[in-house]
């Protein structure tokens, strides 16, 4: 594999840590000037996308053209990926009824653990490649296994139902309607609250993103710290994309023809990458195209549909 200068390594979350700071203090800032939300998450959003080309740029400067064009195509297809992930969020906040003032706090740790177990499973990844050539068609399968079902209709005409997992918890141990805290003292004794069972339901449902997004990311580079960087950069913007994106979420009907597109092209680049080479400017050109024509046709239905 690879490798990468230490210092890289330290710059990077040292530097994450920075801009966490700093989006939690304007924020809190904006939370006292009593500043819309949604303006709030529009600027932390822009402040997450700015800060991923600015690493683009630093990875251009020290690791090369090559090495960014890698990146920025594991980060949009990441990010692409991410955009159905905010679907979930939505749905699982309804399920647990979450209110709106709630959710950031839940999406904070959600992100978080999703951090740690994205980086997890990257260094896994990478280690089962190099060590077993098998692992390339069975990430392949999984990818086309993701893209067939997202273009598998959904019946939204049934109600959302809670999963089987919560149903069990709650028989065996009594869980608080209260938001305030994720563990609470009731009846003397620790209890779980709706907002601890929405967090794990986040954290368990990242789990299962994982398995889509860390073949697609490895089928654009092999470099660990391009792989976990562009995977970081996507993943720690989701929660303010998500306040900006909720009420658009519905609109964009024909986005996830746009991420079965993605996948599969990931898949193919995996199964035919001991035939053909697909250079990581072709993969971000691809990306971009066909996430940008998905839009297109979604906005474009909205339009003749208001006409």
């Amino acid at each position: 594999m690879p490798s990468t200068p230490t210092s890289y390594w330290i710059g990077f979350h040292l530097a994450l840590l920075l801009l966490l700071a700093a989006e939690l203090l304007y924020a809190r800032r904006q939370s006292l000037l009593a500043r819309s939300p949604h303006r709030t998450a529009l600027a932390t959003t822009a402040l997450w996308i700015a800060a991923a080309l600015t690493f683009a740029a630093f990875i251009h400067h020290s690791l090369g053209p090559a090495a960014s064009v890698q990146y920025l195509a594991g980060y949009a297809i990441e990010e692409s990926l991410s955009i159905d992930n905010l679907f979930v969020f939505l749905l699982l906040f309804r399920l647990f009824q979450i209110t709106p003032a709630h959710q950031p706090k839940v999406l904070f740790w959600g992100v978080a653990g999703a951090i740690l177990l994205r980086g997890l499973f990257i260094a896994g990844g990478l280690t089962l490649l190099a060590h077993f050539q098998a692992v390339t068609y069975l990430f392949a399968a999984i990818l086309l296994m993701a893209a067939v079902r997202l273009l598998i209709p959904e019946d939204k005409s049934q109600p959302a139902r809670a999963p089987r997992w919560l149903t069990w918890i709650t028989r065996l141990h009594p869980v608080s309607p209260r938001q305030d805290h994720f563990v609470v003292r009731q009846n003397g004794r620790p209890t779980a609250t709706l907002l601890l069972l929405a967090l794990i339901a986040i954290e368990l449902c990242d789990v299962v993103f994982a398995l889509d997004s860390i073949p697609a990311v490895l089928s654009i580079t092999r470099h660990p710290f391009l792989a976990y960087t562009s995977n970081i950069m996507a993943v720690i913007g989701l929660r303010s994309l998500y306040f900006v994106l909720i009420g658009a979420l519905a609109r964009l009907r024909f986005l996830h023809y746009g991420l079965a597109a993605v996948l599969a092209f990931a898949a193919y680049k995996m199964l035919a990458s001991r035939w053909i080479e697909i250079g990581p400017v072709a993969s971000l050109s691809v990306i971009l195209t066909l996430l940008a024509v998905t839009l297109a046709a979604s906005l474009c239905a909205q339009v003749s549909n208001h006409e």
